[in-house]
């Protein structure tokens, strides 16, 4: 059902392009269990000293509300190690791998995951999935030295403010400047003219929320209303009500697996998917068929409408996966997973350390500039003859700016069937 097709260039006010574009045991519940990683040219600066074996720590969602994102960002990492071993390791070991649960903010559990990580000597935490779990554990994970990459993080807070150019952190996830401009553009395609937003109150729901209202308004398109559900929320009637009384044409939710609990009260208020045209964004675009975790009555969201940062999962890569998880339902942020652990392999190949801040120091250097290589072995084989390298992952093209993000991306645009299965129509391309 997937179909490639080239948009116009939008004007928005956040000046973006937009082009279209077309464990190895699969054990997701196996907290803390461990993956086993060539001397490389050295920096003119100061070398952080290791320990001589890198060491990834995966703070990742296996419970909680974004607990479906774990499978695919766990495999992902899984893979990367897989491959990067297989390849010789880094500086002349086998990498590893430490897992932890980030949960969610909800559960408060990531600051005690991330202490264990960090006593296990990750170098390189993968994570977490939310922002709000991120924002607790940054500082904790940049005071010891260690580099924090995310493949999922979106909020905009690690852009501007206190977090503007972290020197340790990193993500390959594009911030949601992009996917709000992207969903706002759908919006507007779609024809729809007074829009209800719907959103988690948390640096997530605030940010993404505010993004497609400032691209809405730019384009000549109204928003009805905008109302936040407190993140413990155990009611959303005032909110629903709200939203049903707005006289919108489209709804926006911006959530987590509270969706399950939304949508029916959206449904009784006959402002549901079936009344209102409905828009998902990364957070709550997952499955709901009678398989998955938390489904919803067949029919509930057929045409409803999501978007999802991140390139297409190529078939290769989804087989390859499938052989690390055979478990694997979907994909999402799977690549972006993959690529943060070999960006910092390569990172750590090119400063000639293991260690967390000396990791950081090359990041953005291999990921931009550089010549071309999209595979861990030819790219470390560059890096041992010396050359300056610029790698292109399985998520895009990467191009790490200044403050760790990607300046290059893809938003993918998906839609569900009458068994609430999520299909793609499209990808998006953007710079920021």
């Amino acid at each position: 059902m997937t179909t490639m097709m080239r948009l116009a260039a939008i004007a928005t006010t956040s000046a973006l392009v937009l082009a279209g574009c077309g464990s190895e045991d699969g054990d997701d519940n196996d907290s803390g269990d461990k993956t086993t990683s060539s001397d490389s040219p050295s920096s003119d600066a100061p070398v952080a000293e290791g320990d001589g074996t890198l060491t990834f720590g995966s703070l990742l969602p296996q419970t909680g509300s974004l607990a479906f994102l774990g499978p695919p960002e766990f495999a992902g990492v899984d893979l990367a190690v897989k491959d990067i071993n297989a390849a010789g390791g880094v500086l002349g070991k086998d990498v590893v791998h430490v897992r932890g649960d980030s949960g969610d903010t909800d559960s408060g559990i990531a600051p005690a995951e991330t202490d264990k990580l960090l006593d296990a000597g990750s170098d390189v935490v993968v994570g977490a999935a939310s922002s709000g779990v991120s924002l607790t554990v940054i500082d904790k994970i940049m005071s010891e030295g260690a580099v924090m990459f995310s493949p999922a993080n979106t909020s905009t807070a690690f852009d501007e403010g206190d977090y503007a150019g972290a020197d340790n952190y990193f993500r390959t996830a594009p911030s949601d400047i992009l996917q709000g401009a992207v969903l706002a553009n759908l919006l507007v395609q779609d024809g729809r003219k007074n829009v209800a937003i719907m959103a988690r109150q948390d640096a997530y729901g605030e940010t993404l929320a505010a993004e497609v209202k400032k691209n809405l308004e730019a384009q000549g398109s109204a928003v009805a209303t905008t109302v936040f559900y407190g993140e413990k929320a155990q009611s959303f009637d005032s909110q629903v009500q709200e939203v049903s009384g707005a006289g919108a044409d489209a709804v926006v939710l911006i959530a987590f697996e509270e969706t399950t609990s939304i949508i029916p009260q959206l449904i009784a208020a006959g402002a549901g998917p079936q009344d209102l045209p409905t828009y998902f964004v990364d957070g709550n675009t997952a499955s709901y068929a009678d398989d998955a975790s938390a489904p919803l009555p067949p029919g509930t969201l057929e045409g409803t409408k999501g978007t999802i940062p991140g390139a297409e999962a190529a078939k290769d890569f989804r087989d390859r996966l499938l052989e690390v998880n055979p478990k694997l339902k979907d994909f999402t942020y799977s690549a972006e997973a993959y690529d943060a652990v070999v960006v910092s392999a390569l990172a750590a190949i090119a400063a000639g350390s293991d260690a967390g801040d000396a990791i950081a120091t090359k990041i953005v250097e291999v990921t931009e500039g550089g010549e071309k290589c999209t595979e861990f072995k030819a790219c470390a084989d560059l890096l041992a003859d010396g050359a300056d390298i610029d790698y292109d992952g399985l998520s895009g093209p990467i191009d790490m700016g200044d403050t760790g993000s990607p300046t290059a991306a893809s938003i993918g645009i998906y839609e569900y069937d009458g068994e609430n299965r999520i299909s793609p129509v499209e990808y998006i391309a953007g710079q920021i």
